[in-house]
């Protein structure tokens, strides 16, 4: 395939024999993450791939990687992409090129004590489409509310849902069994 309008046409045909043999039920999702010793990089596990997450200098990292916040944005970039060449292929829109630009903010002030009104989250996202299409601008209006009434990503920061969390002891620690 050598353009987007090629893909597109491609993908137009997994979407259709997808709908004909839908999945049956949830798909689970799995990331299993490991912080790393003497660097502190955080090592992303999902299936048979591998993402490096660091901090910069002033936060003791070497900045091998993206920060946890800045991954986030480029999740949510992705998923639009994504859902534009979904939605694209389903509604017949031909599309020749297409890019997202994501912006967020995040501080990491809001971690000291005593500035409670900085939010601890990234924040603050918008996302800019960049598309060439010969396309009606009608029907790109419509594409977009399509991608963001369906977007898994987009909602999810939209719409937040509860996150619960566990802590497991594997082994016991140098100063627990120090003091056994």
């Amino acid at each position: 395939m050598s353009t987007l309008r090629e893909y597109l046409s491609h993908k137009r045909t997994a979407l259709l024999a997808r709908r004909e043999a839908p999945a049956a039920g949830p798909v689970p999702l799995h990331a299993h993450v490991t912080a790393e010793g003497r660097s502190g990089i955080r090592r992303v596990r999902i299936r048979d791939f591998q993402i490096i997450s660091d901090s910069g200098p002033d936060f003791a990292g070497y900045d091998l990687g993206p920060t946890s916040p800045e991954l986030q944005a480029g999740v949510l970039g992705s998923c639009v992409t994504h859902i534009f060449l979904i939605k694209a292929a389903e509604l017949a829109v031909p599309i020749d090129a297409l890019e997202v630009d994501v912006h967020a903010e995040y501080d990491p002030r809001a971690q000291q004590p005593g500035d409670g009104d900085i939010p601890v989250y990234p924040h603050n996202f918008r996302y800019e489409v960049l598309i060439d299409s010969p396309a009606a601008d009608e029907e790109l209006a419509r594409l977009h509310a399509e991608v963001e009434r369906v977007c898994p990503i987009l909602n999810l920061i939209r719409n937040p849902q509860p996150v619960s969390g566990t802590v497991v002891r594997t082994r016991r620690s140098s100063a627990a069994v120090a003091h056994s």
